[in-house]
């Protein structure tokens, strides 16, 4: 079974425009906050990915939809799921929710690169490992 990471954002008054309404770019924030921590529940940080396989994932392509705003104080959260995983690539899908009301939805590819010379390379066999082990790709 796929295990659904979810992780808890209050939005703050620099995440909105005047009207308190949460700026567009913000939601891409949340979803990297939400992706650092899902990494975290894996087992690496992004330091540790650097430190031990000298390789770090990149954002090639984002796809979000706003299908209703998020407004100052609100409690979010904001999950994270393993769509795929390649050789060097992975996909996942990401939803920004207060409490049940689905807010925006994302697809993001990433690319495990090599920190020297941002080549893609395999993700490494550890997190791999880990990653399929809770999806049901």
């Amino acid at each position: 079974m796929n295990e659904l990471f979810s992780w808890p954002i209050r939005v703050y008054f620099q995440d909105t425009d005047a009207g308190g309404v949460v700026y567009h770019a913000s939601y891409v924030n949340f979803m990297e906050r939400a992706r650092t921590e899902w990494l975290r529940a894996h087992g690496y940080s992004n330091a540790d990915l650097l430190r031990e396989f000298g390789v770090m994932f990149v954002v090639r392509s984002l796809k979000l939809d706003y299908l209703r705003p998020a407004l100052l104080d609100d409690m979010l959260e904001v999950t994270a799921e393993v769509a795929d995983i390649g050789r060097s690539r992975l996909t996942l899908l990401q939803t920004v929710r207060r409490e049940e009301e689905l807010l925006t939805t994302g697809e993001v590819h990433l690319v495990c690169v090599s920190k020297d010379a941002f080549k893609p390379v395999a993700v490494p066999e550890a997190l791999r490992s880990t990653m399929l082990h809770r999806a049901r790709i």
